[in-house]
């Protein structure tokens, strides 16, 4: 980190906080933190915007974030088959690197890069929002389709712990694996001005096939939030993730080395603050460092093996360092923010190997620095509310990049209880290291320019029956340049796999109803997606990456998502959730060229409970038992062409909690 980039960190941990950091002490009840650097009523963004509890998913059965992700319109998530391999999100037809994920306002995302959901769990979750459309505007790079922010619990209370222990079995009808085993412990708790949470997740299994398919992952989680007067917010945030997982086949479904596996480490740990100088005036910042190590392990085996004697170690460490400082000025007509950040990335590789052909091994280090200044005003006047924005870059590889944005949000003229809403604006995202600095097989681009994005979208919200009901339908348009391509058709060996010429579109509706009734609560949603390839750069052939008026790979035209749950007496609730994901493109990589197949419609069916046993508190139930059953139908369905996905798989466990504590939406 050079010198400048301390001194702001230096500073952000002295005076400020970063853009999700009014959840400390704001109700957030019908509030969105993440489309607008401060809080706002839902009614009032001009996004389209999902939100999740973090209560009702672990209710539900649901222990992933990738898994909740699924059942929201818009969504498209895939996982290369067994159980904790590569989860990633298409987000209205974008790329998997498309997506903006943050963790308290931290983005954990890789430079440049797609987030994987594997080992992203909801134990200490106490809000997912979704907010589509660009947000490059406010956060930078990445947030070319959308942004993700998981939000931890912030407690209240005397302690409570909750401890719950679960076991999984999976289809035996294809040959699958018949164990798994999870557990989970939370703490949280907390006083007037502090609160405090806490969770400890451990979960392993050996995969869906007999050999070489196991997964484990461990993930701490925590928080603290401290409110020292009644003009000042601090808070922390760490996030530890363990994970190891093994591979058996490739990308042609055929068997490969049966002992080597991956590993992956993520860590996050930010700092922030709020401080109110007047009645109009706060400042707010953020001093954040997150990284990964992730990397393949491959021991020297015997040639009986299936690719024989061979051995191979690679290790990717991948970090950045983020300093902000924003003020936040009240005004007659609205707020407005300004602020600035220094973020500075880095990539440090190795690699080694021993085969027949001999050792080999090499090493190599990248380095970044992202200097932005953004402006952005938001306003409510007369049942309408009005926001705009604009930011600007300066990458020390790419050099200036200006985005910006403009949204509506207003009562619709044909009743109180219908909202109109309506979006408009650009984003970017930066090239990966691998795809500006790779020096091996594939050679990267240092001249790479970021990918770009033209957005807009239109919807209504429209409340039913005393807002019983509510019916949202929004139509969305999507335009991506400079699409980064690697091609093989280099005129020279030493000229770069990586170059900026693709385009495609991506254009589709997203239609959904909520229903509460009491304590029951239903959702329905369907996406229908369009995306096309517009530009084709280098390549046509059936090899390509880009096919001039092909679809993009691995996105369905149809998704439909059905979800319920409602109590059970007194003492239990129970869920179901159907998802019916359409046909979509993919590659075969057993072909050469690779040629495009069609991977089949699928329909996933899943259920589930949890009933209280016995009270150990006044303040809920004390143990509790809960099964859940995921693909009922036990389908057969690959999300990833090669890559099957688990049949039936049936869940059990046992929940103890005791202590006063409870989870405050503040």
């Amino acid at each position: 980190m050079n010198g400048s980039g301390l001194a702001l960190g230096l500073i952000s941990i002295l005076f400020a906080v970063h853009v999700s950091a009014q959840e400390d002490a704001l109700p957030l009840d019908g509030l969105v933190v993440t489309a607008s650097p401060t809080p706002r009523a839902i009614e009032g963004v001009a996004n389209h915007v999902s939100i999740l509890s973090g209560e009702d998913l672990r209710a539900s059965g649901i222990n992933h974030v990738g898994e909740a992700l699924r059942n929201v319109a818009g969504l498209h998530v895939i996982r290369n088959g067994s159980i904790g391999s590569v989860t990633s999100l298409f987000l209205r037809g974008g790329e998997s690197d498309y997506t903006l994920v943050l963790v308290d306002g931290m983005q954990v995302n890789q430079p440049g890069g797609g987030f994987d959901f594997a080992s992203l769990t909801t134990d200490n979750v106490e809000r997912i929002e979704i907010v589509r459309g660009p947000g490059s505007a406010l956060y930078g790079s990445d947030a070319m389709t959308g942004v993700v922010h998981i939000i931890t619990r912030a407690g209240t209370g005397s302690p409570q712990v909750t401890a719950r222990l679960g076991t999984a079995s999976y289809s035996e009808a294809r040959n699958e694996a018949l164990d798994g085993l999870r557990w989970s412990t939370d703490l949280i708790g907390g006083g007037a001005r502090f609160g405090y949470s806490a969770s400890l997740s451990h979960e392993e299994t050996d995969g869906i096939l007999s050999f070489n398919n196991r997964h484990k992952s461990t993930v701490l989680s925590g928080n603290v939030r401290l409110l020292p007067d009644n003009v000042t917010r601090m808070g922390i945030t760490v996030r530890v993730t363990d994970r190891e997982y093994q591979f058996p086949t490739d990308g042609t479904g055929a068997v490969v080395d049966r002992n080597a596996f991956s590993h992956g480490d993520e860590s996050v740990i930010h700092f922030r603050t709020t401080r109110a100088l007047t009645d109009a005036l706060e400042l707010e910042g953020l001093f954040g460092v997150s990284g990964t190590d992730g990397g393949t392990d491959d021991v020297q085996d015997s040639p009986a093996d299936t690719l024989g004697w061979y051995a191979f170690t690679s290790l990717d460490h991948v970090q950045r360092t983020k300093g902000e400082l924003r003020a936040n000025l009240a005004l007659g007509l609205g707020v407005l923010t300004a602020g600035g950040e220094i973020e500075e990335e880095s990539q440090r590789s190795f690699t080694e190997s021993m085969s027949e052909f001999g050792p080999s091994d090499g090493q190599s280090r990248s380095e970044r620095s992202n200097y932005a200044a953004y402006v952005h005003f938001s306003s409510d006047y007369a049942g309408a509310a009005f926001s705009t924005g604009a930011r600007l870059e300066d990458n020390e590889r790419f050099g200036a990049a200006a985005t910006w944005q403009a949204g509506l949000s207003a009562r619709a003229p044909w009743g109180e209880s219908a909202t109109a809403h309506a979006l408009v604006g650009s984003a970017i995202k930066e090239p990966t290291f691998f795809e500006s600095f790779a020096t091996g097989f594939a050679r990267g681009n240092p001249n790479l320019k970021p990918e770009r994005a033209m957005s807009w979208e239109f919807g209504v919200d429209q409340g039913l029956f005393g807002d019983v009901a509510t019916l949202r339908a929004t139509y969305f348009d999507q335009r991506f340049e400079d699409l980064i391509q690697y091609t093989f058709a280099r005129p020279n060996p030493m000229d770069p796999n990586y170059f900026n010429v693709g385009a495609a579109t991506s254009r589709g509706m997203e239609v959904g109803a909520d229903i509460e009734i009491g304590l029951a609560q239903a959702s329905v949603a369907w996406t229908w997606l369009d995306t096309e390839v517009i530009d084709s750069g280098f390549e046509s052939g059936l090899g390509a990456s880009f096919i001039e008026g092909e679809a993009l790979l691995r996105r369905p035209s149809n998704t439909v998502t059905v979800s319920a749950s409602a109590p059970v007496a007194a003492s239990g609730r129970i869920h179901v959730r159907s998802l019916i994901v359409g046909s979509r493109s993919d590659r075969d990589f057993s072909t050469v060229p690779e040629t495009r197949i069609k991977l089949p419609a699928y329909h996933l069916l899943s259920f589930g409970g949890e009933w209280a046993l016995t009270t150990l508190a006044a303040k809920g139930p004390g143990v509790s038992v809960f099964v859940q059953v995921e693909n009922f139908l036990d389908q057969y369905y690959e999300e990833v062409l090669g890559f099957r996905a688990p049949g039936r798989q049936i869940h059990t466990g046992i929940s103890v909690r005791f202590g006063g504590g409870r989870a405050s939406a503040s």
